[in-house]
């Protein structure tokens, strides 16, 4: 049986997942409202999707911006079917280095900047009683890295939310799935990163070797995000997609290696913390 269209809201989509995402979208024939920083790049998708999509300017940092952002997608599709919280940006550097104003704008962007979007396209998925909502995370959201510490905080934050939004809104009809890559030749890596290099000489081994693997593979990471899209296609259109979908081998290696290791603290020390409770009553 094919898959019936569906109206699809994608943040972020100038390049990356959310450009790669929104083009395969419309040649299946699924309609997309898609942001953009700017009105010329809102323009040029408009004009170029033609009566299945429609450009919005949003930066998802501007608060008051985003309850308009949703609605003028609403308006220009009917309804939405597909939330896709894709904007999003890896700040790079030694946890101890990173200045705080670099450490709240990457807040800002991946975690408050998801949640502006969730809370206000939520009453309208609510009055339908349906929708799929897919975070993009990041393997880094589930298992923790030297010299992106900061981002895998932002994205352990995402994966939090997006858990319990799926216990919340669960049983009204609506899904969640954490869309966790590994590797993928975007330019999260390169131009879209910001990068905090170490000034202390004992995060050389660690961060700052960690953060020089990274700036050397961009681009020639192994993972497609032509083929991230259509994996996000199928979930959505899987009749019980799943909560976590780890994309990429290396994140389905990272996924597993987690899982190990939380399983093994946890039966080595589990002595140790039930024993932190009031001794059971006789």
């Amino acid at each position: 049986m094919p898959n019936s269209p569906k109206n699809w809201f994608i943040t972020g989509a100038s390049s990356g997942f959310g450009e790669a995402l929104a083009e395969l979208l419309l040649a299946k024939g699924d309609k997309v409202a898609a942001t953009f920083r700017h009105q010329n790049q809102a323009d040029e998708f408009t004009q170029k999707a033609g009566a299945n999509g429609h450009g919005v300017v949003l930066d998802v940092t501007d608060a008051a911006r985003v309850p308009g952002a949703v609605q003028e997608a609403i308006d220009a599709l009917g309804h939405l079917d597909v939330v896709v919280n894709n904007a999003g940006y890896g700040s790079l550097g030694p946890i101890e280095e990173i200045g705080e104003e670099e450490v709240q704008r990457q807040f800002d962007v991946n975690v408050f900047g998801a949640l502006r979007v969730l809370r206000a396209v939520l009453p309208h998925l609510r009055e339908r009683k349906s929708g799929h909502i897919l975070n993009i995370t990041s393997i880094g959201g589930l298992r923790a890295f030297p010299g992106v510490g900061i981002y895998n905080g932002s994205k352990f934050a995402l994966e939090g939310i997006g858990e319990a939004l799926s216990k919340e809104v669960g049983p009204l009809g609506i899904r969640v799935t954490n869309i966790e890559p590994s590797g993928f030749r975007t330019k999260w890596a390169g131009e879209s990163a910001t990068f905090t290099k170490p000034k202390n000489a004992d995060y050389d081994a660690t961060a700052g070797k960690n953060m020089g693997d990274i700036q050397g593979y961009s681009g020639n990471q192994p993972g497609d995000p032509v083929r991230a899209a259509q994996a996000m296609y199928d979930v959505v259109n899987q009749e019980n997609p799943p909560l976590h979908l780890p994309l990429g081998a290396a994140a389905v290696k990272g996924a597993r290696a987690k899982i190990k290791e939380l399983s093994a603290d946890v039966e080595q020390y589990a002595s140790v913390g039930e024993g932190a409770d009031f001794p059971a009553e006789k």
